[in-house]
């Protein structure tokens, strides 16, 4: 195992910064919340950053919008004001947002370019999500446009517009395709990546600005890794 950094006050990957909100480049192995393993999640971290930089007293606010899981990289939105919290929750909640990832897959895809739409069932036991073809009980609607944008020479890049935001779907997807992630052992690649993450990456993030209405463009750069940055570099 290759040694990961884990993001702390004095570390952090700022993409933006303003009196609402403040947008964070989450590294390999940051939890966006607090979950059962008790570790430091990135919004403490924040916190902390923004305690010390505004010389706060007592507790600073801040508000969780959306998240990525553990092994993912990329863009992650955080309030600084409860305006801005209800605000931007109510845009995801209602999708007026624009979330692009990229992945890396070592299997070519069926087709260059296409509109991947299953029904994903989350199995809470193994924390996993299934996508499959046709609806079954308990299952939510799950789309997403892919396109092949670069191939290497063992591996494809794939830019991701998602279309609804379900667990894992991104994930569970590519995979019922025959297209899992690289280092996404949960779902069927055949080896785990040094650092325990997979190569899934929150690229660019396009919202509205919850007080001055500005429309935003956020764009995050991947990991200083081989595949990345051959990814970063031939774009």
């Amino acid at each position: 195992m290759s040694s990961k950094i884990i993001s702390t006050k004095n570390n952090l990957q700022i993409v933006h910064e303003d009196n609402h909100i403040i947008v964070i480049n989450k590294r390999v192995g940051d939890i966006v919340q607090g979950d059962k393993t008790g570790d430091k999640p990135l919004s403490d971290v924040v916190k902390e950053y923004l305690k010390e930089k505004y010389n706060k007293p007592g507790e600073v606010f801040l508000g969780v919008i959306h998240r990525l899981d553990r092994p993912t990289t990329g863009i992650v939105v955080f309030a600084k004001t409860s305006k801005a919290l209800t605000r931007l929750n109510e845009s995801f909640k209602n999708r007026d947002t624009k979330k692009t990832y990229w992945a890396v897959v070592k299997n070519n895809p069926p087709k260059t370019k296409d509109i991947l739409v299953h029904f994903l069932k989350r199995n809470p036991k193994n924390n996993t999500s299934k996508a499959h073809v046709k609806e079954v009980p308990e299952s939510k609607n799950a789309s997403l446009e892919y396109t092949v944008f670069k191939k290497l020479d063992h591996y494809f890049g794939l830019e991701i517009l998602l279309h609804t935001g379900r667990h894992h779907q991104i994930r569970a997807q590519l995979t019922a395709i025959g297209c899992p992630i690289k280092g996404d052992l949960k779902y069927g690649f055949d080896r785990s990546n040094p650092d325990g993450g997979i190569h899934l990456h929150a690229r660019k993030l396009e919202i509205m600005h919850p007080v001055t209405k500005e429309n935003l463009v956020f764009v995050a750069p991947t990991p200083n890794e081989v595949i990345w940055n051959a990814l970063e570099n031939k774009n």
